[in-house]
C-alpha cells in the first residue's frame, strides 16, 4: 500500500521474513533486492554502536560512491528513510508512475550529501504526509513525532556485490562484505542475526524483505 501511493508499480512487495532458518528463508519470493530489520534500540546495542563507529574511522572502509544514503533528522520517520534506503539503492529495478513523490524525491536529491537529503525530506510534503498517515493506519494512535520510540528500522542492500547496511542515525553505511543476488537474503539475515545475538534477552525484531511480486 505504501510503495503504491509513493507511486511505484506493484512488481516489488514487500514481504514478511518468518524466521531466519533455511526451510522459512525458501518461502520467501525471490529475487530479494532489501532487507528492513526492525529492532529495538538497548543500552547494549548504543554501546556497540558507538564501538563500531570508533572502530570504523580509525580501521576505514570501502563504500562505493553510487551507494544512496541519507541522515535521519526527523523523529519516528525511521521506517520512511529505511524504504528511501531500499528503493534508492534499487532504483534501475523499479518502475515508477509518471508523477511518482518518491522517484522526484530521489531525482532531486541525487546529488546531495546525506545531510542535504534530510533536511530536503523534512521539507518534502508528499513523502512526509504519506509516512504520516501510514503511521496512523494499523494502530489506534500514531506516536506523535516527539514520543521516543525505542523501535528503529534500518535497510540491507546490495550495491556493486557488497552488503551495506544503511541507518541514517549513523554517520555512514557500513559495509558488511561481499554479497550476490542470488545469496543476498541469506547473506541479510546474517547480519540480522547479529543483531539479535547482542540483545539475546529481546524479541522485538522483525524483518521484510522487498521481494519480486
Amino acid at each position: 500500500q505504501f510503495l503504491k501511493q509513493l507511486g511505484i508499480h506493484p512488481d516489488w512487495q514487500f514481504v514478511d521474513v518468518y524466521g531466519m532458518e533455511p526451510e522459512l528463508l525458501s518461502m520467501v519470493p525471490r529475487p530479494v533486492c532489501a532487507v528492513l530489520l526492525l529492532f529495538p534500540i538497548t543500552e547494549k546495542y548504543e554501546t556497540f554502536r558507538t564501538e563500531e563507529e570508533e572502530r570504523i574511522k580509525a580501521k576505514g572502509q570501502d563504500v562505493k560512491s553510487s551507494v544512496y544514503f541519507m541522515k535521519q533528522t526527523i523523529n519516528n520517520a525511521c521506517g520512511t528513510i529505511g524504504l528511501i534506503h531500499a528503493i534508492a539503492n534499487n532504483r534501475d529495478k523499479m518502475n515508477f508512475e509518471t508523477n511518482s513523490s518518491l522517484k522526484r524525491f530521489l531525482e532531486d536529491s541525487l546529488s546531495m550529501t546525506p545531510e542535504e537529503r534530510a533536511k530536503y525530506l523534512e521539507t518534502f510534503e508528499a513523502i512526509r504526509v504519506t509516512h504520516e498517515s501510514s503511521a496512523h493506519e494499523g494502530q489506534t494512535e500514531a506516536p506523535s513525532i516527539d514520543e521516543k520510540v525505542d523501535l528503529h528500522f534500518i535497510a540491507l542492500v546490495n550495491v556493486g556485490g557488497h552488503l551495506y547496511e544503511l541507518d541514517g542515525r549513523k554517520p555512514f553505511p557500513i559495509n558488511h562484505g561481499e554479497t550476490s543476488d542470488d545469496s543476498f537474503l541469506e547473506d541479510a539475515i546474517e547480519v540480522c542475526k547479529k543483531f539479535m545475538e547482542r540483545d539475546p534477552e529481546e524479541l522485538r525484531f522483525n524483518a521484510i524483505a522487498l521481494s519480486a511480486a
